[in-house]
Formats: C-alpha cells, structure tokens, sequence
C-alpha cells in the first residue's frame, strides 16, 4: 500500500494542484487529506470545490469544526465562513476528526484525543520542541496502528513510537508558518514557502516515509493575502517565517 498524506492546505488551491502534479507523477494508491482545509484568506471555496470532486479520504481539522459552529471566530474562519455555499457546508458535515482507514492505518488532526493537540512537538513556556517518546506514547493512548497519521503543527515530521508505529505528519500543503498562543506563545516556521506532503508505503509488515516539499508559484498568494489585509500571511508565504 503506497498512500499521499495531505494536511493544513488552508484554502491554497494553486500550493494544493502542484502536490497533486507531483503525486501523479510519483503514484499512490490513496490520498488522505488530514483537515483544515479551508480557513484563511485565500481561495476557500474553490479549494472547497477542488477537494469535493476528488476520490480521496477526507478529515475534517479544528478549523472545519470552528466553521460549522461559527462561534467567535477569528479573521481567517470569518473570511471562509462568508464564502461557502450550502453544498460546501453539507460536505464539512460530513467530515470526522480522526478514523481508521483499516486496522493498520489510523488517522486524525491532531491526536487521537483532540483535533488541537500536537502530537509530535510540545509547547513549553520558552520554546517549542520535538515531543518525548513519552509524551508520543501518552497521547497515542491504545492506538495500535502501524501507521498513524497527524496534521495540525503544519510541521513535517517522522517518528516511531516505543511499539515501533511510524508516526508521520506531512506538514502543511498551503501555509508554511504561523504564530499562536496556546498553551504559550510560539511560533511555527518551516523557512521555505514551499508546499508538503508525504508518501508513506507499507513492506514486509512496516511502514516507511518520505517527506516531500514542492515549489509552486506562491507569490501569487502572498500577493492575495496582502490584499485581503493579511500581511502576516503574506510574510509566511513568502518565505515560511512569521
């Protein structure tokens, strides 16, 4: 089984088609998009749109579920929010968290337990760091998978657990950095606008990796974000700081 990981595409439909030229050309069996698809100020209906048309295994993020409580939202749901149409909310609908693709392959946002836990990093009052094998083995809980696939920190990064699982996130298709404040204030910055994925492939009972970045043409993007009054979009567009 060969698969394509996609995650945190935020609305960035051109950073999204040059992943899936590139998918095409290396060959999977599946596609599972890990969630927040949508929230930014980008393109979120027609990234909606392009993501609705594909046979793929969708997830919803904690943006999706944000946007379809529309409770206190902040500037990037806001702007999603005003641009759905009733098909696009019926699809988000349909969207879980977290599920099993079979017995081997375990899917979710954040961790097993929430849609805005990080699974393999962790926020400290001074820094961000790579999580212990501890703490992986905690947020795991009895997931037993041999694969287990993450989204979320927009952080590409591969793991195994204490049980040898391969723990995998492919980092973020559509927004290369960002800055929040929870449970402290850090920053997430990958320090090149390019898009990524993951392809993952099962041998002789286990499972292997790679992580994958794609140029694409984000000045385009960087542009729209500064249009719409998001120069820190903008920024980590441009060059995956913040």
């Amino acid at each position: 089984m060969r698969l394509a990981l996609v995650s945190d595409i935020h609305g960035n439909l051109p950073a999204l088609e040059a992943v899936v030229k590139d998918m095409a050309r290396r060959g999977v069996d599946a596609v599972i998009n890990l969630g927040d698809s949508l929230s930014g100020p980008l393109m979120p209906l027609e990234t909606a749109q392009f993501l609705m048309a594909q046979d793929w295994v969708h997830l919803a993020g904690n943006h999706e579920r944000q946007l379809l409580a529309a409770h206190k939202m902040g500037a990037s749901d806001a702007f999603a929010h005003s641009q759905l149409g009733a098909k696009e909310w019926a699809w988000l609908a349909t969207l879980q968290s977290c599920a099993s693709l079979n017995s081997d392959v375990l899917l979710c946002h954040g961790t097993p337990r929430s849609d805005l836990e990080y699974f393999m990093e962790t926020v400290e009052p001074t820094q961000l760091r790579a999580a212990s094998q501890a703490e992986i083995h905690k947020r795991l809980g009895d997931a037993r998978a041999g694969l287990v696939a993450c989204g979320h920190t927009h952080l590409p990064r591969m793991m195994r657990s204490s049980l040898g699982q391969l723990i995998i996130n492919p980092g973020s298709v559509g927004l290369p950095a960002y800055d929040d404040i929870h449970p402290y204030p850090h920053k997430v910055e990958n320090g090149s606008p390019d898009a990524r994925y993951a392809i993952v492939e099962q041998g002789k009972g286990s499972w292997s990796g790679a992580l994958i970045a794609i140029p694409y043409k984000f000045k385009a993007m960087a542009k729209l974000a500064q249009a719409r009054q998001r120069p820190e979009w903008a920024k980590a567009l441009l060059t995956g700081y913040i």
